[in-house]
Formats: C-alpha cells, sequence, structure tokens
C-alpha cells in the first residue's frame, strides 16, 4: 500500500498532537538522531509538537504527514521551514524527516521526501537544505534522491545515546536553479 501524504495545518497539528507525540518517540526509541535523547517521554514530544504550532499557523513551517492508506495511523512527517531573511526567502531548511520504525523500507521516506520537494518549489523556494547523521539510513535516501553533499561536520550531534556523531550537509536545487 502506498504511503497517503496530506498536509498538516494548526488544526490537524492540535488534534493529531498525541498520535504524533507517539511517532516521535517510536523514531527516538529506535535510535533515529532527530535532536532528542533517550527518555524522551510521551509529554516532552507533545511539548515539542505545540511548540511548532505558531509556526505552523504562520506559514514559516510546511509540514506533512503521511499515512499507509487513508485511514491509517500517522507514519511519518517532513517539513520544511522557508528563511524569512531578507536575501534568503529562496530557500527552505529540510527539518523532521521521520518515519515510524515499522513502516521502514515501503519507500515512506521518499514519498515524503519528494512530496516536500514538490511542494517546495511551487511554493517558489529554489533551494532546499538538511543536515543528517553521517552514516545513517537517512543519508542514503538523501543520495539516492539526487541531494548534494555539502560537506561533514565531526562531533556535530549526539545520537538518542548520547554519543557524538558527524553529520553530513546536503543542499538540492529544485525547480531549475543552477546559477
Amino acid at each position: 500500500m502506498t504511503a497517503v501524504i496530506t498536509p498538516l495545518t494548526g488544526t490537524g497539528l492540535r488534534t493529531h498532537r498525541d498520535e504524533l507525540a507517539a511517532l516521535l518517540h517510536a523514531v527516538v526509541s529506535g535510535g533515529s538522531s532527530l535532536g532528542f535523547l533517550e527518555g524522551l517521554d510521551h509529554a516532552a514530544a507533545a511539548a515539542w509538537w505545540d511548540s511548532l504550532l505558531p509556526a505552523v499557523e504562520d506559514g514559516s513551517l510546511a509540514l506533512w504527514v503521511s499515512r499507509t492508506g487513508a485511514e491509517g495511523p500517522i507514519d511519518g512527517t517532513v517539513s520544511w521551514y522557508r528563511e524569512t531573511k531578507p536575501n534568503g526567502r529562496h530557500r527552505a531548511e529540510l527539518r523532521k524527516l521521520m518515519v515510524h520504525p515499522a513502516a521502514r523500507g515501503r519507500g515512506t521516506a521518499r514519498a515524503l521526501l519528494a512530496h516536500a520537494e514538490t511542494e517546495a518549489v511551487r511554493a517558489g523556494v529554489l533551494l532546499l537544505f538538511l543536515d543528517t547523521e553521517t552514516g545513517s539510513g537517512a543519508e542514503r535516501v538523501y543520495r539516492s534522491a539526487g541531494w548534494t553533499e555539502a560537506g561533514t561536520i565531526p562531533d556535530y550531534a549526539s545520537d538518542p545515546a548520547g554519543r557524538l556523531h558527524p553529520t553530513t550537509l546536503f543542499y538540492k536545487q529544485l525547480g531549475g536553479a543552477h546559477r
């Protein structure tokens, strides 16, 4: 079954906050480096999603969720923040591409990434960029989706267990923006 991807508004974020908190908890507990450490509880995960409400509501954060089937549970998310500085409004930072560990291997991450890229082009974004843990499964997804490595920073962030890892920076030019 293919991923059904839909945008999440402020109302949707409030409605699905607990489901999103459970997703974040599962992904972090599965060892993915998303900026959180082991011991992330439901309340802290829910509070993090709540902290996104202003950005979702003002449009600076575009957020999508995936479900396996139209009525299935949320099994993944992706978002991007549009730069607000006058000289950077053409770019956005891709953030928090996450897929529930039980839903991996079905193409959900690739579908979410492709959707975010398509929506970025529609919004006039010419450049997306991101960082991800070097050597992670996510890094392989970005490489295979045509993202360009910009470099690696040693000891950039810790994994959920607190061990430091390098991160790889990637970018992708969109909509023929190759000046």
